[in-house]
């Protein structure tokens, strides 16, 4: 008898006929003899809604009082969809975060699990129900709740597959698997059987919002295979798993991309040691997350310091920057939130030449004016103008030939 842990988005819960979907879906597992936990997310644009209708209240809510606000909605979809399994014959209880056992940190709206306590998700296995745990939460020490963040249930299911030491990690969604780009955006983007942890680490990093990066590192910790998959149809979808086949044909497997960013550049920074740490010491104690950082050359003991960050985070970050700006002597410090990040991703890239190249030139025949440049070994990222963006994608999907490659 298989333990199996399986996930279900907002798309696949949006409305009472898509839960009475997934529920079928769900009993149709059970009934193969499997034991299974269920982590499901909020209803559609439930999240968004509670997100408007708290700032309709205020211009800031509160942090703590606004976790408690948006947990309720993956409490209405856990409930629902155990009311549903039960009305077609099924043992099934919903569990809230807490209730499940999860733990974190006390970072509000980005919180970490600390620990998992499965003693009552046992005890309801033990007695042949379906759990259904609310994803996106969990409990402080203190008994205050936490949420994980936007994607925060794929890191819920995957946390919770590790703890129950789960036979299977599924994620269904509302597209057929991971694929070489946004199928939305790239119609001739193919879906990959199978891709590495370190490539789908980078991809979700980078904006591939199927999966949420913590799931990611999560899977890879602890060896956690997790298929990725379509909740409307029988998609075979994506497994993401470690040890694939590296020595394939075309070196990058993917693209990203990202319109959620934003540039801070403080102008005319002195050059002496310590000036770094005075300025992103503040940020991290003020939980605000870096991504590129570029340092010119510096003229005359004089250079320009330039980082991005989310744009929900910029506000934040100027308010942080502005006043160190001034007392380390530097000339300004400026914005700009009209940017967004192209990435190409694939883990045989660091050792093949050219690939960076072929973006460069890609790009530019394209007029694409590329702003920054960040790297790592498996992938290279230009941040430019949002509105190119979507247009960068097709072309870098058409230049590497990802359309073409057959699949592994």
């Amino acid at each position: 008898m298989a333990l199996i842990v399986q996930k279900y988005g907002g798309s696949s819960v949006a409305d009472a006929e898509r839960i009475k979907s997934v529920a079928r879906r769900i009993a149709r597992t059970k009934e193969e003899g499997n034991r299974v936990v269920v982590v499901v997310s909020a209803m559609g644009k439930t999240t968004d809604e509670l997100i408007k209708l708290a700032n309709q209240v205020t211009s800031r809510p509160h942090e703590r009082e606004l976790d408690v606000l948006l947990h309720t909605g993956e409490l209405v979809s856990s409930t629902l969809l155990a009311m549903a399994l039960k009305d077609m014959g099924h043992e099934a209880i919903s569990l809230s975060g807490a209730q499940a056992g999860i733990k974190t940190d006390a970072t509000y709206s980005r919180a970490r699990i600390t620990r998992i306590d499965p003693k009552r998700v046992v005890k309801e296995l033990d007695r042949e129900r379906i759990v259904i745990v609310a994803g996106f939460q969990g409990i402080t020490d203190e008994m205050d709740v936490t949420t994980l963040g936007r994607g925060g249930s794929d890191t819920s299911a995957v946390a919770l597959a590790v703890s129950l030491g789960a036979d299977a990690c599924q994620i269904y969604t509302d597209v057929d698997g991971v694929s070489t780009a946004d199928p939305r955006l790239v119609p001739q983007a193919r879906r990959l059987s199978e891709i590495g942890y370190e490539e789908m680490l980078e991809l979700a990093t980078y904006g591939a919002k199927v999966m949420h990066p913590r799931a990611v590192e999560l899977g890879e910790l602890f060896n956690m295979p997790i298929l990725v998959t379509s909740s409307f149809n029988d998609s075979p979808g994506t497994l993401i798993h470690g040890g694939i086949e590296m020595e394939v044909r075309n070196k990058a497997r993917g693209i990203a991309y990202d319109l959620d960013v934003a540039k801070v550049t403080v102008v005319g920074v002195p050059d002496r040691p310590g000036i770094a740490a005075a300025i992103f010491e503040p940020l991290a104690r003020a939980n605000i997350s870096i991504d590129t950082i570029v340092q010119n050359a510096s003229i005359e003991n004089i250079t320009d310091l330039t980082f991005t960050v989310a744009r929900s985070q910029l506000e934040r970050a100027m308010e942080v920057v502005e006043p160190i700006a001034k007392s380390i002597g530097a000339r300004e410090c400026v914005s700009d939130s009209r940017l967004g990040k192209v990435s190409i991703i694939g883990t045989g890239m660091q050792n093949t030449p050219g690939y960076a190249a072929r973006m460069f030139s890609a790009l530019s025949d394209q007029g694409i004016n590329i702003q920054l440049i960040s790297t790592s070994e498996i992938r290279i990222t230009c941040i430019i103008d949002e509105a190119r963006v979507k247009d960068a994608v097709r072309v870098l999907h058409r230049a590497f030939e990802l359309e073409e490659e057959a699949e592994n």
